[in-house]
């Protein structure tokens, strides 16, 4: 069987969205503490309130020293000489009987999650930072956690400078980009980062504002992005300042930063932000421009985004906030005028080209989504237990899956926080549990590597993939690097194939190219085959087996007469003395003459559970 598909390719779109920009919120530039020339200015939206006191250090928190002055539509602002960067302070809120201390929304570092606001002023110096993101369809993403990636006491979290000792590592290892789980403000030390407490703060507990900076500047100067993940589908719910802000709310709920009704309600908390206020929606854009601006990120992956345009994430019969679109629409739009090389990322999970649509055709305009039509019907393919059961066309649909007419509109992945979490495993634990660095794990595990890395779209691996970690991801557990020191040549393996697909190692031009042909695929004998290609030099053929049966001297019919070479076995022993010692050889084509149609096969050895790739000679 052969299925021939091919995707339109990537264009410099030029969006028709005057009347987003035209209804597009300004930015606000001096909210919360702004230092500038010895003076800082303190803004606030508290539209509910009666009178407004600056407390803290500078004035030895009293409560009548400074008031701050009733702008229109609810902002109040002063400016002291006398408040200094590095001091701690909070917002002192009169609503009527009410006298309410709150932190900064705006806040750029805390002393602590429940603590006090402290005055930062984020002037890193970015001279030297020249930095430019690859093209998308050459990425390789990595996605760590913080807290566990490189966490070396057991008495502390993991930090941004733990983080850049280790990227020497993820710089041999092919990596030309990294997404960070969540790094804003959380309740505690420990967390996944999904719990924001303060968004436009970094946990301190990680390095705060100076420690992320230093990590970007870092991973810039080594060739790697760095991709934000970022919550706006919910707050906290714990130690949220923004909780009943201003002293107002309605039936219990949260107050002005959030929906008063119904819509308040999340899987996470009763926190949804209220896209329907023009301040709230602004709040969100200050704190997508602020790590594309400040701190030099090149992209944003927007967490849960069904749960911003829908009521109840999408599942059933679903109420659609179409405010919460517009605010996602105005986030990207703002993006591509000003910085069109960011790359913004949609964890929808829905499968609806909607949302990586461009804005003029009425989409959302996101660079690229998640796709669940790649990571669900992988997984269950590569966890069956039974080879007879195991479904090639759930694997054909997959690779042949896209969005937007642009196979680099999707993230294509096996592993990731969520996919092994919440009752999930990592891949080859769910093979094998108990034993997941057994050879027949280890197997399965790779042909799932092999279909990210080689697949269109732009592939990601999540922390320790690339060496067989097992059980499940725990923000409480480190990453076990002596898994890494056990299993180095997988990782030789991975490396391998990343810096073809990144085109490091100057070869597999295809893999970056929007093209993919079926050439064969067999569900008997559980054999797939298919090439990948940008229309020029530099083709992939890849091979797979699903099976444990090694095939000798297996025919495979190819349409053109092309010198193929063989360029990985994903089972040879210089991976794993475990693995097969199957001979593999170049493809050799032979002609052979049925009903006077004349077929070039191709005969080759596949051992059981192998990946195959062969390049172009």
């Amino acid at each position: 069987m052969k299925l021939k598909v091919q995707f339109g390719g990537k264009k410099n779109t030029i969006f028709d969205t005057k009347s987003i920009m035209e209804s597009k919120i300004e930015a606000s530039h001096g909210m919360g503490a702004v230092v500038e020339a010895g003076t800082t200015t303190f803004r606030v939206w508290a539209p509910h309130a009666n009178k407004v006191y600056v407390i803290g250090d500078f004035n030895q928190w009293n409560k009548n020293d400074f008031p701050l002055e009733r702008e229109e539509n609810g902002y109040w602002s002063a400016a002291t000489h006398e408040a200094k960067e590095g001091q701690e302070y909070k917002y002192l809120i009169h609503n009527g009987s009410q006298q309410l201390e709150r932190n900064d929304p705006y806040a750029l570092e805390m002393t602590n999650s429940n603590g006090n606001s402290i005055i930062h002023h984020l002037d890193f110096n970015w001279d030297t930072d020249h930095f430019e993101m690859p093209p998308w369809n050459q990425l390789v993403i990595y996605e760590l956690h913080v807290g566990t990636f490189n966490r070396k006491n057991p008495d502390r979290v993991g930090t941004f400078a733990d983080v850049i000792e280790k990227l020497p590592y993820l710089l041999d290892l092919g990596i030309n980009c990294i997404e960070l789980l969540p790094v804003s403000e959380f309740a505690g030390a420990i967390s996944w980062g999904y719990n924001p407490a303060q968004p436009f703060a970094v946990e301190r507990d990680y390095g705060g504002p100076e420690g992320l900076a230093n990590l970007v500047k870092e991973t810039h100067r080594l060739g790697i992005a760095v991709i934000m993940d970022v919550v706006y589908n919910h707050l906290g719910p714990s130690d949220v300042a923004l909780w009943q802000f201003d002293g107002w709310s309605e039936n219990g709920k949260g107050g002005i930063y959030f929906y008063n009704d119904h819509r308040s309600t999340t899987p996470w908390g009763d926190t949804r932000p209220d896209y329907g206020r023009q301040e709230v929606r602004q709040y969100l854009r200050d704190n997508a421009l602020m790590w594309i601006e400040k701190y030099h990120c090149d992209g944003l992956r927007l967490d849960a985004t069904s749960y911003i345009r829908y009521e109840g994430g999408g599942l059933g019969d679903d109420h659609a906030i179409e405010e919460g679109n517009q605010m996602m629409r105005e986030i990207n739009v703002e993006l591509q005028d000003k910085y069109p090389a960011v790359l913004t990322i949609a964890e929808d999970l829905k499968g609806h080209a909607f949302v990586t649509d461009a804005i003029e055709i009425g989409g959302i305009g996101y660079g690229a989504q998640w796709d669940m039509n790649f990571v669900h019907p992988v997984r269950k393919v590569l966890i069956d237990t039974n080879d007879d059961t195991r479904d090639l066309q759930k694997i054909v649909d997959a690779l042949t899956f896209s969005y937007s007419g642009d196979v680099f509109r999707r993230i294509v992945y096996t592993e990731s926080h969520d996919e092994v979490a919440n009752g999930k495993a990592r891949v080859p634990e769910e093979i094998q549990p108990g034993d997941a660095e057994s050879t027949f794990a280890k197997k399965r595990a790779l042909l799932g590597i092999v279909l990210t890395l080689t697949a269109p779209g732009i592939p990601m691996i999540f922390q320790g993939q690339e060496f067989i970690e097992d059980e499940y991801f725990q923000d409480t557990e480190e990453l076990d690097w002596k898994k890494y020191k056990r299993n180095k040549g997988i990782t030789k393996l991975v490396s391998d194939l990343i810096k073809m697909r990144t085109g490091e190692s100057e070869i597999g031009n295809g893999l970056r190219g929007q093209h993919i042909e079926i050439i064969h695929f067999n569900n008997e004998t559980k054999v797939l085959a298919y090439i990948r290609s940008n229309g020029e030099e530099g083709d992939v053929l890849i091979i797979l087996n699903f099976s444990t049966v090694n095939f000798e001297n297996y025919s495979i019919e190819l349409e053109e007469e092309i010198s193929w070479k063989l360029y990985i076995n994903s089972l040879w022993k210089g991976y794993d003395q475990d693995f097969s010692d199957v001979q593999i050889n170049d493809l050799v084509l032979e002609e052979s003459t049925t009903d006077q149609q004349t077929a070039r096969m191709a005969k080759i050895n596949i051992p059981g559970y192998a990946a195959l790739i062969f390049i172009q000679e």
